[in-house]
């Protein structure tokens, strides 16, 4: 179960409890979230912010745009959301990968030249969340994510990733 919604007021705190309570046992719960004051949840299984809505997330305003405060961030929104899984999409640097609170496997970016980022953060999330259901463990899902970002960015205008480019990208 993917939920998403861009801060539009779809996906309330509410909303997201409400799922967790009542998909199947097993289902992975991934959330790309979109902080705004009042939504508040934990424990959801996948959560997949990019660098400023980790940030947001962290508690962590007015940090420069340099190097990015990986485990300070992997912790402090394990403190405060406990996702048992973290991959933080960082643009032409990549993802982060953390479980339980620890910043773990840096994945650089698969992108080769840049066209439009649009879509390039609901691919990671659908890809990360299909791979882990199929599966893969984290970092192997989170490799696939990236690659089929890579894809998708190098195109213009919202796109998508076939599974035969995301195969040529692994080749």
């Amino acid at each position: 179960m993917i939920l998403s919604d861009y801060a539009k007021g779809v996906i309330t705190s509410a909303t997201i409890r409400f799922v967790q309570a009542h998909v199947r046992p097993h289902t992975l719960v991934a959330l790309d979230p979109k902080p705004r004051l009042d939504l508040s949840f934990q424990g959801v299984d996948l959560l997949t912010p990019n660098r400023a809505e980790a940030l947001q997330l962290a508690g962590l305003h007015g940090v420069p745009a340099g190097a990015f405060p990986a485990a300070e961030v992997a912790r402090r929104i394990q403190e405060r959301h406990q996702p048992k899984m973290l991959v933080v999409t960082l643009g032409s640097d990549g993802m982060l990968v953390c479980r339980d609170g620890k910043s773990g496997r840096s994945i650089l970016t698969a992108a080769r030249e840049v066209f439009d980022v649009s879509g390039a953060g609901d691919t990671v999330i659908a890809v990360l969340t299909a791979a882990l259901a199929a599966g893969a463990s984290l970092e192997d899902a989170a490799a696939l994510a990236n690659l089929a970002a890579g894809v998708v960015v190098g195109k213009i205008g919202t796109a998508t990733a076939t599974a035969e480019e995301i195969l040529r990208q692994i080749e």
